[in-house]
C-alpha cells in the first residue's frame, strides 16, 4: 500500500512533542490551537492513537514514538536535499572530480586543504584515463573533469584548465644527456611513456629512433614511475606536475631546453546547466595555484 504522509502534520507532531502542549505548539508554528488538533487528528485516522492526552502532559503512544521517529529523519532528509540543491553557499556541499594521473597528484593535497579551509565542502576525486572521464561526466558521475582533449559532444562545455609541458627526467647523476646516455640508461616505461617520449625527443633529438632506447622497467601507478629513476635504473618522459609531485626531487634532474611540448589541459562539465557556485570557487582556486606552481 502506497501512502503519503502530509509534512505539515509531521512537523506538527515533532513540534507538539518538543513543546509538551498544543497551546505552545500552536504559538511556535503560528497556528490556531484548532488546526494543530486537526493536524494530529488527521494522523491518528492514518496511524491510530498517537498521544495519551493527561492534565498538564502529553504523552507519546509506542505508535506515536514511532511516528515521531519518521518525521525527523523526513526533515533531516528535506534539509540535505535542501543542501545539495542550493548553488549559492561557495563553501559548502558536494563536488566530485574525475582527472588524469599527473595532474591528479598535484590537485589532490590542494582539494585536502580546501576541505580543511572550508569543513563544509565534501569533495570526492577520481583517476581515470580521458574516455572514462568523458562518460564520467556525460552519465552525471562526476561534476568536473580534467582532460587533454575537448570532446566534440554537444552536452560537454570545455574551458581551458593548464599547460602542462612534458619534462625529460633522468637521474640525478651529473651525466650530460646526450642521446647515448639516455640509450646506456634505458626508459622506464608507463601506459602514456612511448607516445610522450616519441613526441619529445623526436624534437630535442631529430634523426634519432626511440626505438634504439631500450626499455628497463614499466609500472601504470603514476605515483612510482619516478621511483626507479631516482635510483638510477632508467630515464622517462612525464608531464610537469607528475614530476613536481615527486617526493625526492634531489634524486631526480629535469632537463631544461628550449625545445618545449606542452599540453593543454581542459576543464569539462555538462553544458545544459551552469555550474554551482561552490563548484566555479574551486576552480578558479585551483586555476590560480596551479598557474603559480
Amino acid at each position: 500500500i502506497k501512502f503519503m504522509v502530509n509534512p505539515l502534520w509531521l512537523h506538527t507532531l515533532v513540534v507538539v512533542h518538543e513543546t509538551g502542549s498544543f497551546t505552545r505548539a500552536a504559538d511556535r508554528l503560528d497556528l490556531t490551537q484548532a488546526a494543530v488538533s486537526q493536524h494530529i487528528s488527521r494522523l491518528e485516522a492514518e496511524f491510530g492513537p498517537l498521544l495519551l492526552r493527561k492534565p498538564r502532559q502529553l504523552e507519546l503512544t509506542p505508535r506515536g514514538l514511532v511516528l515521531l521517529d519518521f518525521a525527523r529523519q523526513q526533515a533531516q532528509a528535506a534539509e540535505q536535499l535542501r543542501a545539495r540543491l542550493s548553488d549559492d553557499d561557495p563553501h559548502r556541499g558536494a563536488i566530485t572530480l574525475t582527472t588524469p594521473g599527473s595532474i591528479g597528484l598535484l590537485l589532490y593535497p590542494l582539494l585536502l586543504d580546501q576541505q580543511q579551509e572550508h569543513p563544509g565542502l565534501t569533495i570526492q576525486h577520481r583517476f581515470a584515463p580521458t574516455p572514462d572521464i568523458v562518460q564520467a561526466v556525460l552519465a552525471g558521475r562526476s561534476d568536473l573533469g580534467l582532460v587533454d582533449q575537448p570532446p566534440e559532444h554537444p552536452s560537454i562545455a570545455a574551458e581551458p584548465f593548464a599547460r602542462e609541458p612534458l619534462c625529460l627526467v633522468v637521474p640525478n647523476d651529473g651525466e650530460e644527456p646526450s642521446w647515448q646516455h639516455l640509450c646506456q640508461l634505458g626508459f622506464i616505461d608507463h601506459p602514456d611513456g612511448r607516445s610522450m617520449a616519441q613526441r619529445l625527443l623526436g624534437r630535442r633529438y631529430p634523426g634519432q629512433r626511440f626505438g634504439e632506447i631500450p626499455l628497463r622497467g614499466f609500472t601504470n601507478q603514476i605515483g612510482l614511475i619516478l621511483e626507479p629513476v631516482a635510483r638510477g635504473l632508467g630515464f622517462t618522459v612525464l608531464p610537469r606536475f607528475a614530476v613536481t609531485a615527486f617526493a625526492q626531487q634531489e634524486q631526480i634532474r629535469v632537463i631544461q631546453s628550449s625545445i618545449e611540448v606542452i599540453d593543454t589541459l581542459w576543464l569539462i562539465y555538462r553544458a545544459e546547466w551552469p555550474l554551482p557556485a561552490r563548484h566555479q570557487r574551486l576552480v578558479e582556486t585551483l586555476k590560480t595555484q596551479v598557474g603559480a606552481i
